[in-house]
């Protein structure tokens, strides 16, 4: 999927300033596309600081995606509000900013998307020439029209058209609503597009429209730009921002197979189910053999020989056993803290692939004196207000170990101390963000699995990895 995302913001043609801004590139591993439209709220200046702050916190959430991608995102948009209400509380001339955004990933290999909206930016799906509005307006307005009461017509002409009840910065703690961030997810098919735009586009182009640019000819990069001149051309009240990606995959075709018909054998005859079942035929008389005195002696003869030998090979074991000392061997029961079971425990029950490990609920630090063991196909580890794996004086095994089945494991803003191995893994599975290694012999052991009897060529090129100058930690 090549040249198959686009975004672009214009300034309109009655503001005096952008307080738009997007993100239309894939993340650092090149599975998932990101698509973000933010629109800043709250002034000259605020509004533009806000949005600029949630765009930054997003590219460095999301850098790396694995795991369950919706709590993740929520997770991140939670983030980018702590600190544009933070910038706020430090900065009076920015008391009144705000932002809102539609924040869409795009899983390329599996054809999902998933989102988190808040505010009144919108995301569309196209397909089959039909679109689809996915998300919801958090304004009185917006409700109103996705609930019927007002045509998009109505609504657009709304004076309350631009209130809006959601943003980012207006409540410090958006965490405890569950309801606050809107998300969710849908197949993403080959042949449809999605279009993330902000309000500057859908309070002045009708659905109709945008949907007859979207089903035209022209390139990504065209219908891109045609939806911001058609916003311009009809006054250009507000920024105009759009963000489009396209699943330009052909499409499979599937051959129908004939199912193969079973037949069943019938047997033209009536069974009577009170009738006795037919016994083979055989003698109608069977012979009984005659008992052999003789051989019953026999049989007793030889059980009295196995009994006195047996009595006899068992006496000789116990007088060589008393006279060979015994040896006795002590054997250490490696006994686990309840931290580290804890850790385990909650590894191995865990429902999705996202951890979020916080010093809150974890003793500091965590002193491991067996191995973790991760055996999910997929897990992001995310630690916030510093976690750090402490090494056990009496353990020399590796403090992380990756089964071979695992195929994306990221671990961020964990501390590994005093480890012979620190993590071991298995071909490229492991991601690294903000990790630190102190005093650890072997930071990463990888081990390659490589089929039997198969010729294999390549070069290991030892990981991308980088070193940060400064570690900021998350609280």
């Amino acid at each position: 999927m090549a040249n198959n995302f686009f975004g672009i913001t214009d300034i309109g043609k009655q503001r005096d300033n952008n307080e738009d801004t997007f993100i239309a590139q894939k993340a650092l591993d090149g599975n998932f596309i990101i698509a973000c439209v933010i629109d800043g709220v709250g002034g000259y200046v605020g509004g533009e600081v806000a949005a600029d702050i949630a765009r930054e916190c997003i590219l460095k959430e999301l850098s790396y995606i694995a795991g369950d991608i919706v709590p993740l995102l929520v997770n991140t948009i939670a983030i980018a509000n702590e600190k544009i209400y933070k910038k706020k509380l430090e900065d009076k001339k920015l008391e009144n900013m705000a932002c809102v955004l539609t924040l869409a990933v795009i899983d390329i290999q599996n054809n999902q998307f998933y989102y988190a909206h808040v505010g009144d930016t919108r995301l569309y799906l196209l397909r089959d020439n039909s679109l689809i509005k996915i998300s919801k307006d958090h304004s009185f307005v917006g409700f109103l029209e996705d609930s019927g009461r007002l045509t998009e017509e109505a609504a657009m002409d709304h004076p309350k058209r631009n209130e809006i009840n959601k943003a980012l910065g207006f409540n410090p703690q958006i965490s405890k609503d569950p309801d606050f961030v809107e998300t969710g997810q849908s197949p993403f098919l080959p042949g449809d597009t999605l279009l993330v735009c902000s309000d500057g586009l859908t309070d002045l182009v009708d659905k109709k429209l945008i949907t007859a640019i979207l089903t035209g000819n022209d390139s990504i990069q065209d219908k891109g730009q045609k939806l911001i001149d058609a916003a311009n051309s009809k006054g250009g009240k507000d920024n105009v921002t759009v963000v489009l990606v396209h699943n330009d995959k052909a499409p499979r075709q599937h051959s129908a197979t004939r199912p193969v018909a079973v037949t069943a054998k019938v047997v033209d005859e009536f069974v009577d189910p009170l009738a006795q079942p037919k016994l083979p035929a055989g003698p109608s008389k069977v012979p009984v053999k005659q008992k052999n005195n003789r051989g019953s002696m026999a049989m007793l003869f030889i059980l009295l020989i196995l009994a006195v030998g047996g009595f006899l090979w068992q006496f000789w074991l116990n007088y060589q056993l008393k006279q060979t000392p015994v040896k006795t061997a002590v054997v250490r029961i490696k006994v686990k803290n309840a931290e580290e079971i804890k850790l385990q425990d909650t590894i191995n029950k865990l429902k999705g692939h996202t951890l979020i490990l916080s010093d809150a609920d974890f003793k500091q630090p965590i002193v491991l004196s067996d191995t973790l063991h991760i055996k999910q196909d997929s897990l992001y580890i995310k630690a916030k207000g510093g976690i750090i794996f402490k090494r056990d004086s009496a353990y020399n095994g590796p403090g992380i170990f990756l089964a071979a089945n695992t195929k994306y494991i990221v671990l961020d803003s964990i501390a590994f101390e005093g480890f012979k191995v620190a993590v071991a893994t298995h071909n490229d599975a492991l991601v690294l963000k903000h990790v630190i290694f102190n005093n650890c012999a072997v930071p990463v052991q990888t081990s390659y699995v490589f089929p039997y009897n198969k010729y294999v060529s390549g070069r290991l090129f030892g990981g991308m990895f980088k070193i940060d100058t400064l570690i900021k930690t998350t609280k």
